[in-house]
């Protein structure tokens, strides 16, 4: 049985994916930032999981400590024996101006969003390259790819990501190991739920579509990435955005 491991897997993008994984077959290590909410959370995601009869269990880390993410990664390698896909989802947003941003507020984006990816690829990738096989999803974001007024700290840290997907990519690709990313737009979440109605026609106006993402299709695209259907697939970062600022 082949196991998936996903960083920030207690709500959201995450339990989708986590969830969607687990449907296609794969033993799914949860990972949750250390509290007693996101345990509980966590829990239900595993729980979730195991419906689709697989194994699922939870693991705590802050995904921006180098320390931890070794740590969690010899335990999940332990509970499982292998780790096959990494998706590394964990993320947070701090936004505001350029000139109102404290060096606390960009540091920490950099560090939750993109440092972590770092910190999970490189253990990960030893494990992968003794298998001779795996493949991993980095999520990236479309303010990676055209920046977004406010976000100066979460549009470096997703540009990062797409630049480093790349570069792993050239440097595993011999071990059959694929590293691939993608670039959400805007996804149906709580957050957008709070949204003004002139607020939502001011961003519909720039989707092709007309509406919003949806969970569900973000984790559509990781599974097909992670799957066989991809074998050829590497390097690459797929927008999916509705047709977003096009």
């Amino acid at each position: 049985m082949a196991t998936a491991l996903i960083t920030g897997a207690s709500q959201g993008i995450g339990e989708c994916i986590a969830k969607r994984l687990a449907k296609d077959g794969f033993d799914i290590a949860v990972n949750y930032y250390p509290s007693e909410a996101n345990i509980e959370k966590a829990g239900k995601v595993a729980e979730a999981c195991r419906s689709f009869g697989v194994k699922a269990e939870i693991f705590g880390a802050d995904v921006s400590d180098f320390g931890q993410c070794a740590e969690m990664v010899k335990a999940v390698k332990e509970k499982f024996g292998t780790i096959d896909a990494l998706v590394n989802n964990a993320g947070i947003t701090k936004d505001t101006l350029l000139t109102l941003m404290t060096e606390e507020q960009y540091d920490q984006v950099i560090a939750v969003n993109q440092k972590s990816v770092f910190n999970m690829m490189k253990p990960v990738i030893k494990i992968m390259m003794k298998q001779k096989h795996g493949s991993i999803v980095n999520m990236a974001s479309v303010a990676g790819l055209y920046g977004n007024a406010g976000q100066i700290n979460y549009a470096a840290s997703k540009a990062a990501i797409i630049g480093m997907t790349k570069s792993a990519a050239k440097e595993v690709g011999a071990r059959n190991i694929r590293v691939n990313a993608v670039a959400p737009g805007l996804i149906k979440t709580p957050m957008t739920d709070v949204l003004t109605d002139e607020q939502k026609k001011n961003i519909f106006d720039r989707i092709a579509l007309k509406r919003f993402g949806e969970v569900e299709e973000i984790a559509t695209v990781v599974s097909f990435l992670l799957s066989d259907n991809a074998s050829y697939i590497t390097g690459q970062t797929i927008e999916i955005s509705g047709g977003l600022e096009m």
